[in-house]
């Protein structure tokens, strides 16, 4: 499809050029051969003999008046009356101007083509690309939400032919279902999320906030997790105030810390810190889990991509949508979000 539109899009650059080299070529044309015409009708007034001369000068005044003003552009001029020239010899000159011309004229469209091929290329790279980005989206969400209809489906037909089944076993059976819901809805909202945060025109308030407070809020919301895992939350932090969306702002940080909980070892520590660096405000979420290999480090944070650490050895849910969203939430505030990562734990660092 793009290799069409590609060829299409040089062609009518192509002939953009050709008729702008065209126009350009008859202005130049006109011009020389104009100039050339006025330069020989003086040359041949100045080989005549001097009575000649007077002769003409008394017939056509004006002639003396345009010989003086040579100088003046040629549209400027009139016709010097009475000088004849060698039309024949003019005329050569004029066909060798003219296929100097076209020769010139061929030389800039085949230019132009090779060129515009090439511009065309450049200009259609980025839609291709996002066309590209937007099937692997559909194909990964399909995928996604693939999973849980099918565990959903099978469950309920196989359900649905037991004769026997208990009010205890149904009920197990409608709690697993509500599993794969929410697992569903869960999907719908980091897509929702995402969708929001990665459409280019989402106008949303920035307002003062502290960075402490918010970070306190979201170590609170997971506390029921960190005591599951019985993990030690290490914090560092500061009163320090940035213009931002605190709604956005507190989901990235949730993501975040989400993320360290989710891939840290039971019983091991995460620290938590944030401190001023210039002009940015500068948050750190260390964590002595699982790390991630370095062939995964450039992609965690494009969508649906999950390292092979998370997808084997462990047994966490998720889409790998998470991160995804951080770093979107982190381009509209015009800052950075870096990951330094072993086999000892990661360090997400972000800048605001």
């Amino acid at each position: 499809m793009f290799e069409h539109a590609q060829i299409k899009l040089t062609g009518w650059y192509t002939l953009i050029i050709f008729c702008i080299s065209t126009l350009f070529s008859i202005g130049v044309y006109r011009i020389a051969t104009a100039e050339l015409n006025h330069s020989m009708r003086v040359q041949a007034f100045k080989m005549l003999p001097r009575n000649a001369q007077d002769a003409l000068l008394n017939k056509y005044p004006e002639i003396g008046d345009i010989i003086i003003r040579k100088h003046l552009p040629f549209f400027q001029r009139a016709p010097m009356q009475g000088i004849t020239i060698d039309d024949i010899l003019l005329g050569d000159i004029k066909n060798r101007i003219a296929l100097q011309l076209l020769v010139v004229n061929l030389g800039i469209v085949m230019t132009g083509a090779v060129l515009s091929y090439f511009l065309a290329g450049r200009t259609l790279a980025p839609l291709e690309d996002a066309i590209e980005e937007q099937k692997r989206f559909v194909s990964d969400a399909s995928h996604e939400l693939r999973t849980p209809l099918t565990s959903l489906k099978t469950e309920i037909e196989v359900a649905l032919r037991d004769k026997k089944m208990t009010l205890h076993e149904a009920k197990k059976l409608l709690n697993s279902n509500l599993e794969e819901v929410d697992k569903m809805q869960m999907l719908s909202n980091y897509l929702l999320a995402l969708n929001k945060y990665e459409s280019g025109n989402l106008t949303i308030p920035f307002t003062k906030i502290n960075i402490k407070e918010i970070l306190t809020q979201n170590i609170k919301k997971f506390s029921t997790q960190i005591a599951e895992k019985k993990i030690i939350v290490e914090t560092d932090l500061h009163d320090i105030f940035i213009k931002a969306n605190e709604i956005s702002v507190s989901e990235l940080f949730s993501i975040v810390i989400d993320n360290a909980i989710k891939y840290s070892h039971a019983k091991s520590i995460i620290k938590v810190k944030n401190y001023a660096r210039g002009k940015h405000a500068v948050i750190e979420v260390q964590d002595y889990g699982i790390g991630i290999d370095a062939k995964d480090i450039p992609h965690i944070f494009d969508r649906f991509y999950r390292s092979d650490n998370s997808r084997c050895k462990t047994t966490c849910d998720g889409y790998g949508l998470g991160l995804a969203i951080a770093k979107s939430i982190v381009n509209l505030h015009s800052g950075t979000i870096d990951v330094v990562s072993s086999t000892k734990g990661s360090t997400f660092i972000i800048k605001l």
